[in-house]
């Protein structure tokens, strides 16, 4: 086992209701209060109608893998040990996208998968997709 410490967010106000839904195993995005329009990795502003008022909005942490890859290089020490890893875009029905590791045996493009939460260093509850049941690979 490697002494390198994996790096650990750093919540700030900004993100904090993401790392409390991630907690409670819910992908919690932002919601435009002016405009309605969904968006995930949090922002201060709106990108369709620049409003800086915000919400938040509970995923139903199904979707459908948009891209895929495996790690075969470790961006941070922290990762050697994992190597080699997938990871996934996934295209969430309310149509924001998710980065996060894949724990099945092989993804593809528009295979159906659910969200889980993995615990990742410091305690802090990590975003990872599983094949969806009923799914070929599930």
């Amino acid at each position: 086992m490697s002494d390198i410490m994996k790096p650990a967010p750093h919540p700030s106000p900004l993100t904090q209701p993401y790392w409390d839904g991630a907690a409670q195993g819910v992908l919690r995005v932002q919601q435009c209060a002016a405009c309605g329009k969904l968006r995930h990795y949090p922002r201060y502003l709106c990108d369709a109608c620049h409003s800086f008022d915000v919400t938040w909005k509970d995923c139903s942490g199904r979707g459908t893998v948009h891209s895929w890859m495996v790690a075969h290089h470790a961006f941070h020490p922290g990762f050697k040990e994992d190597l080699p890893y997938t990871l996934v875009v996934v295209e969430m029905e309310e149509g924001v996208r998710a980065l996060g590791r894949f724990t099945g045996e092989a993804p593809r493009i528009g295979l159906p998968v659910v969200i889980h939460f993995t615990a990742g260093s410091d305690g802090f509850a990590l975003p990872a997709f599983a094949p969806a049941a009923g799914s070929p690979e599930a």
